[in-house]
């Protein structure tokens, strides 16, 4: 089976996908590829037991393992791990439910349906999935971007790019040809955190021509000892296909304090 091309590290990165050396990169993630769906109902809620119908025909439900044994921890971990490669498939519950189905009929040796058979077409699902999702998360950032822009104090550049200025520097600009030192915290427009600097209580230093063009745009508006906000566009960040922890045509949001610059 193909491995899909679009799990790749969540690292602050150049506009091409070769990683840079960050303090604590995320490993790639490595899991198998779902089966396409079999058209099977998806499981209905099962209901109080009532006098008139009782519960024993139930079947209970499986008990909780509790992970004693770091062979147990190491198996839960490939779980996440596949769990993780199927991000991109946006699954619904009842989809989901039948990845699991797909799971246990080959563990059974009686699937439903041949794998060579469906195989070629998981990536171009996966494709189909992507798109749509990232197509959602860009209605959703110009929401986001109008209500920011309707703020004083937001500048828009001719790139899209957002920048907010916080706190005042009083040191020199960074130029593109500069290496910077600085801290940063990094959030999706909804407020979640996929990366910070802060939290690892280490600043990062990196080239400005070696980052997404919204840091190497949006540090150059910057002074040394100041802090601002850049607003990014996923045209200026991580595009479509995103990163693991970063949806694919997200907007992103960057608290960055400029520290020091380096020739």
């Amino acid at each position: 089976m193909r491995l899909l091309s679009i799990l790749i590290p969540v690292l602050l990165m150049a506009q091409t996908p070769a990683p840079k050396p960050s303090p604590s990169p995320a490993s790639p993630q490595r899991g198998t590829t779902p089966p396409p769906a079999a058209k099977t109902p998806a499981p209905t809620n099962s209901t109080a037991p009532t006098a008139s119908k009782p519960a024993s025909s139930a079947t209970p439900a499986p008990a909780a393992v509790t992970l004693t044994t770091d062979e147990q921890r190491e198996i839960y971990a490939l779980g996440l791990s596949i769990f993780q490669s199927l991000k991109p498939f946006s699954l619904s519950p009842a989809e989901l439910e039948l990845v699991k189905r797909g799971m246990s009929d080959a563990a059974a040796g009686k699937p439903a349906e041949k794998l060579e058979d469906w195989d070629p077409r998981i990536d171009d699902l996966a494709e189909a999935r992507q798109a749509k999702a990232a197509e959602q998360a860009k209605v959703a950032a110009k929401a986001y971007v109008d209500k920011l822009m309707s703020t004083p104090g937001s500048v828009k550049t001719p790139s899209g790019l957002i920048y907010r200025q916080t706190t005042a520097g009083t040191g020199p600009s960074p130029k593109a040809t500069d290496s910077v030192k600085v801290h940063y915290r990094g959030t999706l427009i909804d407020g979640t955190e996929f990366d910070s600097s802060y939290k690892r209580n280490q600043p990062a230093t990196f080239p400005l021509g070696g980052v997404i063009r919204c840091w190497t745009e949006g540090l150059q508006l910057m002074n040394v000892g100041g802090k601002g906000t850049l607003v990014c566009p996923s045209d200026l960040a991580y595009g479509d296909r995103g990163r693991p922890g970063i949806p694919g045509g997200a907007t992103l949001v960057f608290e960055i304090e400029l520290l020091e610059i380096s020739n």
